[in-house]
């Protein structure tokens, strides 16, 4: 599949056959994720992968739209340190950057898979910190539920021209 064509055609899967990810199918993803651009090219991406069956199932009693995670059999985190970049404007582009790469290649992969937004929810980033055991000066930004899809989902086309606008911004 080529870039743009993975670009088109994506769509946010929700629905599982439940037959887990290969260590390997894992490791692309994570590398198409290291592969974002950063801000200053700090790099500030921290990933979690959580595959144990009772914390997929704990995560949907912290994240009220995640349902689907265990039947995923996948979630990964996304997180920003912190440390490296004190900015949360850029941890949470920086991590969106990495997400969107990994839903990319999810997709290209023939996986399914669709983006759960931790940020800028307060209740959802305590509890997965309490949940995960993640330190302070680490920020969760997304959550991404990765599996093999048990749905197709036709791609609309999206783009809207009354929203581009050329050298100024039109006068009302």
């Amino acid at each position: 599949m080529d870039t743009l064509q993975a670009i088109f055609t994506r769509r946010s899967i929700r629905q599982y056959t439940g037959e887990p990810i290969s260590d390997d199918e894992l490791h692309t993803l994570l590398h198409a994720g290291f592969a974002a651009p950063s801000g200053m090219n700090t790099r500030p991406w921290r990933f979690l992968i959580i595959r144990k069956p009772e914390t997929l199932q704990e995560i949907t009693k912290v994240h009220p739209y995640s349902r689907m995670l265990p039947a995923a059999g996948c979630g990964i985190l996304v997180c920003g340190d912190g440390t490296v970049n004190p900015d949360e404007g850029f941890l949470t582009m920086d991590g969106s950057a990495a997400i969107e790469n990994i839903l990319l290649a999810a997709h290209a992969m023939g996986l399914g898979a669709v983006w759960l937004g931790v940020v800028p929810h307060p209740e959802r980033i305590a509890g997965l910190k309490a949940l995960l055991g993640i330190p302070e000066e680490i920020k969760p930004i997304g959550l991404i539920a990765v599996g093999h899809p048990a749905e197709e989902r036709p791609a609309p086309d999206r783009y809207e021209g009354e929203k581009v606008f050329h050298e100024q911004w039109p006068k009302k």
